[in-house]
């Protein structure tokens, strides 16, 4: 598991271990790893010529330390002082030492123009609000000259908790952290700007709260988490010698009507992709549905009279069906609402329900959800998921470029974040295709939480297999499942 922990967190752990080491020894260790990734950007650092942008503060003097590093290799340095009032002093006299030369901001232009690369040390993961002007015009100026850029923890003008950007940001291609990973090298639109993030240990340690989510010493409310392969691997549910269909979990899908016949087929493609011992349909398109797939078992309904189910899905091309949604969300099992049915459905009902909730709206069916515009959403994609299940008492998917899977308790433990993906996933019935596959392993057994994570992570992986780089439609996606779970168990 891969943990991001917001800036309250990680400020105590380094002034717990500043207590323990020498004056300056984390700098320096940071430093170190800094000016090896950029090393390994330039491929040779002899001759080179690199420019750092310096902020006030600990960003800046990680970047001047590193300069001087490189100087010492024979680099040409110069280093842009935004703040020179305000510059880490035993930084500046280092890199002075080492041969680093200072720049006046007036000269910024001209030695951005002959550099091979830039380091951001603007603002450090303190930085809030977007950067003021003088840096982000010098933020526009590299971004124009396509140099590239390695960034100091995070870059310059992202939110380090939350991934917001407000105005111009750096763009970078390298983005080296320290100790542990932030929220907003996660999240998009953060994430569109760190680039590919480099871990450095300086040997910050995360007290047992923060690990475990619980939020303890301020970690877990504010913490994100990653699955990777070996997570995803351990969840994936797997028959034995005794399963049938309904130990693999027979999961029920209402969905699709007389004009959306289409979403229907592609819920129930995702569910029997996703490992569901058997698909139940309820729904207004049991013809194409029965066309596609004659294993499906098919009810005129209500669903509650449609046969035993471990979990229901409910929502995908719907359309005004506001009677049947009503009698899956008063079932007592385990139900995924999307699309139509999150239009439609009664909050007080949703939040009365005993059995686990999995909402999975977009950022428009979220600002709509919400009340907001949808930018809003799209912007601060965290705060949203948040709110969510917060008002409804429910585990909320928020599917995007960033999909983020949040508990009920809202405002209370890690939010997941979903690593994989590819743009090609952004076609119509794509997100039909998620419902089905987290419902089967909603039926599963797995929680909402783990269903819902599990679900696009495999979801994203699909998207790769399917797309290898070419235009994709969604049954297609749905067809590369397997393929992406045999990748996952390493079979």
């Amino acid at each position: 598991m891969r943990t991001a922990y917001p800036v309250e967190t990680v400020r105590a752990a380094e002034r717990e271990l500043m207590a323990r080491v020498p004056e300056g020894a984390l700098m320096q260790r940071a430093a170190a790893g800094l000016a090896v990734v950029c090393a390994e950007v330039l491929g040779k650092v002899y001759g080179s010529r690199v420019v750092l942008l310096v902020g006030s503060g600990d960003n800046g003097g990680d970047a001047l330390y590193a300069g001087a590093r490189l100087a010492r290799r024979g680099a040409g340095v110069s280093a842009v002082l935004l703040s020179p009032e305000r510059v880490h002093e035993g930084g500046v006299a280092a890199f002075r030492a080492a041969g680093g030369r200072v720049v006046a901001t007036g000269g910024a232009e001209g030695v951005l123009r002959r550099a091979d690369l830039v380091v951001d040390g603007i603002v450090g993961i303190g930085g809030k609000g977007g950067l003021r002007a003088a840096a982000a015009e010098l933020a526009a100026s590299v971004r124009e000259l396509g140099t590239p850029v390695v960034a100091v923890d995070l870059p310059s003008g992202v939110d380090a908790d939350s991934g917001v950007v407000e105005g111009e940001a750096v763009r970078a291609d390298v983005t080296v952290t320290f100790g542990v990973h932030k929220p907003g090298l996660l999240i998009d639109p953060g994430r569109e700007y760190a680039g590919v993030v480099r871990l450095v240990d300086i040997g910050l340690e995360l007290g047992a709260g923060a690990r475990a989510g619980t939020g303890a010493d301020g970690g877990g409310a504010g913490a994100v988490e990653a699955l990777q392969y070996a997570d995803v691997a351990s969840l994936l549910p797997m028959p034995t010698g005794e399963s049938d269909k309904y130990r693999r979990g027979v999961v029920g899908i209402v969905a699709g009507s007389a004009r959306y016949p289409g979403a229907a087929v592609l819920a129930v493609a995702g569910a029997l992709r996703g490992g569901a011992g058997a698909v139940r349909y309820v729904g207004h398109a049991a013809d194409a549905v029965i066309a596609r797939y004659p294993e499906t078992l098919v009810s005129a309904g209500p669903p509650s009279k449609a046969g035993r189910v471990q979990a229901w899905v409910v929502g995908p091309g719907l359309g005004d069906d506001a009677e049947r949604l009503a009698d899956v969300v008063g079932a007592e099992v385990p139900v995924l609402i999307d699309a139509d049915g999150l239009r439609l459905a009664d909050a007080d009902a949703v939040r009365g329900r005993a059995a686990p909730t999995l909402l999975t709206p977009h950022a428009g069916e979220a600002a709509a959800l919400l009340g907001v515009a949808r930018e809003e959403v799209e912007r601060g994609r965290l705060d949203a998921v948040r709110e969510l299940a917060g008002r409804y008492g429910a585990t909320v998917l928020l599917k995007g470029s960033t999909t983020l899977v949040a508990d009920p308790g809202g405002r209370e433990g890690p939010v997941r974040v979903n690593p994989t993906g590819t743009p090609w996933l952004a076609t119509a019935g794509s997100g039909d295709v998620l419902s089905g596959l987290a419902g089967a392993l909603l039926a599963a057994g797995l929680g909402a939480r783990d269903a819902g994570s599990v679900g696009a992570y495999l979801h994203g992986l699909a998207g790769r297999v399917a797309a290898d780089g070419a235009p994709v439609g969604a049954h297609d996606v749905a067809e590369a499942i397997p393929p992406a779970w045999r990748d996952v168990r390493g079979d």
